[in-house]
């Protein structure tokens, strides 16, 4: 079965298609098909601030994070080099990183900045 994408608005699940547009049932929303194909293509993660990330790209922690297992928190303003970038991330974190001090990581674009 095709995966139909998700409201662009709400984000909802249950949309359907009509003709040659997707619809929102729960919103009321309709897009078409052939911008739906051109925003899939055109997909990018961004940080807080809306700028694009790209593989390899070095970004700053805007928060203090909680990192369970322990006893200390990822402080705000920690650079971090070299991320990688996680397509459809199924948990949302869609930054795969190393963390001086924490190891392998994964984190979200909303909470860090492009340095």
């Amino acid at each position: 079965m095709e995966q139909l994408p998700n409201c662009p608005q709400c984000q909802s699940t249950y949309t359907y298609e009509d003709q040659l547009m997707y619809v929102c049932p729960e919103c009321g929303h309709e897009w078409s098909q052939v911008e739906s194909s051109e925003e899939n293509e055109e997909f990018s993660i961004k940080d807080s601030n809306g700028n694009p990330l790209v593989e390899g790209d070095d970004v700053i922690v805007i928060k203090d994070l909680k990192v369970k297992g322990f006893k200390q928190a990822i402080k705000q303003g920690t650079k971090v080099k070299n991320i990688r970038l996680i397509d459809n991330p199924a948990d949302g974190h869609d930054i795969d990183c190393t963390i001086d001090g924490f190891g392998q990581m994964k984190l979200k674009s909303e909470f860090v900045k492009k340095a």
